[in-house]
């Protein structure tokens, strides 16, 4: 079995996220920030008691695209391959129905695991982690993909907990300080530069969570 220490996992993670943020920046920032200027017109046209659903509505549409391509980007580069934005963009456009629909899932299960005195959310986000990479990696439906996360996060539990943890915890503090700092933001530019900003540096759970799909399902096809 391949020890997979979570700081050797964060470490290399960061290097490739660093090394690359670049052509990261140019793959997934114009959506990342086409969903926060939605999400904006939303919560404008609509006002701010309608403004939850349907920010999820507007996740569904745009999340699955950038997170599709940077899948792909992340595959790409691990074989030493440098692809063409537009061709990636291509490819997740390609996947978004079936990534939309996965999406939709896994988000009514862990809101509702999470409504359940918060464990149970917290371990359906962990074992539905690599569903997202079964499903664009190697090309499983939606239900299959999470019932083949189920399989490969078994035993690895607490790693991915930890990796996840120290990735989001961080995240979350910003958010809050954000919060706190803009209480009553109302500012379209700047909700939509702080908003985007945020969802931009989440992308690195993505990186996270792929280095350890590589690792964990490696190990597993090996045995």
């Amino acid at each position: 079995m391949i020890l997979m220490n979570p700081l050797n996992v964060l470490r290399d993670s960061f290097y490739f996220f660093q090394r690359n943020l670049g052509a990261i920046v140019q793959l997934c920032l114009p959506l990342v920030i086409f969903e926060a200027i939605l999400q904006q017109v939303l919560e404008h046209s609509l006002g701010e008691d309608a403004f939850a659903g349907y920010s999820v509505i507007v996740g569904l549409l745009v999340y699955p695209l950038y997170t599709a391509a940077l899948i792909l980007f992340l595959d790409a580069r691990s074989r030493g391959e440098s692809p063409r934005t537009m061709e990636v963009l291509a490819m997740s456009l390609a996947l978004w129905p079936r990534f939309a629909l996965l999406t939709a899932m896994s988000t009514l299960l862990i809101l509702l695991g999470l409504s359940l005195y918060f464990l149970p959310g917290l371990w359906l986000m962990v074992t539905l982690a690599f569903a997202e990479y079964l499903l664009v990696l190697r090309g499983m439906p939606a239900l299959t993909a999470m019932k083949e996360s189920f399989r490969l996060t078994r035993g690895h539990f607490l790693r991915i907990l930890v990796c996840l943890l120290c990735v989001m915890t961080p995240l979350w503090l910003l958010k809050g300080a954000s919060v706190a700092a803009w209480p009553d933001l109302e500012n379209p530019l700047l909700a939509v530069l702080i908003n985007s900003a945020h969802s931009f540096l989440q992308l690195f759970t993505s990186v996270v969570l792929f280095r350890l799909f590589m690792l964990i399902a490696s190990d597993a096809d090996a045995q």
